[in-house]
This record gives C-alpha cells, structure tokens and sequence, in this order.
C-alpha cells in the first residue's frame, strides 16, 4: 500500500509538473499553425513587422491573463485529448464577444490553469480572434461539485434566462492536486478593438498585454 501510495503520488506529481515541457512544445506547435493559418494575403507587405496571424478555423484564439504572464492558445472541444495540452471551448457556448457565456475548461497543470485561483474582481482576461480583441474583466469566482454545468450556461447558474450580456467563464479542477471539485472563474466583456494585421502587434490593446 505504501509503494501504490508513492506510486500515485509520483504520478499527480509528474502530471502537474513533470509534462510542463510536453504542453509547451504543443502549445509551441499550436501557436504556429494558428499564426499561419489566417494570414491575410489582400494585405500589401510593408518595411514594419507583421502582428501574428490569427489562428485557424479549427482554432479558437489565444487567450491572455496578464496578470499571470500568460497565455494559450486554445482549441475547439473539451474532450480528454482536446484540453491535454490546451485550454478548450466548450463547443455548446458562446463564441469570444458574442452574447452569451464563451467558455473555456483547461487542466489544472503548472502551464495551463495552475494559478487561476489569484485572479480578482477587475482583473483582465483578453481574448484574440481573427477579426478582434476582446478585454473581459473578472467579475466572480465559484468552487462547485464536477456536475454543475449551470456554470457553463449562457447565464452562469440561470440556464432558463435569456443572455444580454457577453461573458467569459474558465473552469478547471479544485483543489490544486486533485479533482473532487471545480474552480470557476467568471468575467464579463468591457471593450472590443479591431485586430489590425498591418501593425506590429496587431492592435493589441495595452491592457492585454504581458510583461515578457
């Protein structure tokens, strides 16, 4: 029992810390097919550098959490090797700026969603498309048993009410080294800014940006 003991815990360790360099690589992988995929040919080359492509259809965005020095890019479904090494949208929900509740699940791994739980009422989440930037500002946090999908609703917690607003959810397992629950982060969409391929970096705006 104390060898299965250690055996599991070598396990949760590797799975936390020890496959970091594995998500980093496809999450490399990632970001170039999404820079390649949408690059605008009707825009006329220039002497200033390009801003990265915007991702590909079977990509969603990139998302950033500043506040965390971080980003992803994140693909489209939730099942087991969708998220392995990616955040991804729940197919079912909103897509990023529109009315209704866009999204995301991702592990609970040191280059994923390790540190969500530090986010606070104000903080940024940006969202990048092909055609835009979208700033969310977080609103709420929710700890819930692993059967609460409300979460995910186009009104967090109401499915039976009509959306107005566009919101943002992250969900992820809790606590850290396990998965009894679920960490919810909620945030609600403040401004949307052009993508602008012909800049350096395509527009961003400046509170999206992070520090490297």
């Amino acid at each position: 029992m104390i060898t299965f003991g250690l055996i599991v815990l070598l396990f949760a360790g590797y799975e936390v810390f020890g496959n970091s360099a594995a998500v980093q690589n496809e999450q490399d992988h990632l970001a170039q097919e999404l820079d390649q995929s949408w690059a605008d040919p009707t825009v006329s080359p220039t002497s200033a550098a390009k801003g990265p492509a915007a991702p590909g259809e079977n990509l969603v965005g990139r998302i950033y959490i500043p506040k965390l020095d971080k980003e992803w890019v994140v693909v489209d479904g939730v099942r087991p090797q969708d998220i392995k090494y990616a955040p991804g949208h729940y197919p079912e929900t909103a897509k990023p700026g529109q009315i209704g509740n866009f999204s995301v699940a991702g592990h609970r791994i040191k280059k994923i969603f390790w540190r969500i739980d530090e986010l606070k009422a104000g903080d940024v989440i940006g969202v990048e498309t092909r055609d835009a930037w979208y700033v969310y500002h977080v609103y709420g946090q929710q700890i819930v048993k692993p059967n609460a999908v409300d979460v995910v609703a186009a009104v967090p917690n109401e499915p039976n009410a009509t959306p107005t607003k566009a919101l943002l959810t992250l969900t992820t397992c809790n606590p850290k080294f396990n998965n009894y629950q679920r960490l919810i982060v909620h945030a609600e969409l403040v401004k949307t800014v052009p993508r602008d391929q012909t800049k350096a970096d395509a527009g961003i705006p400046a509170e999206m940006k992070l520090k490297a």
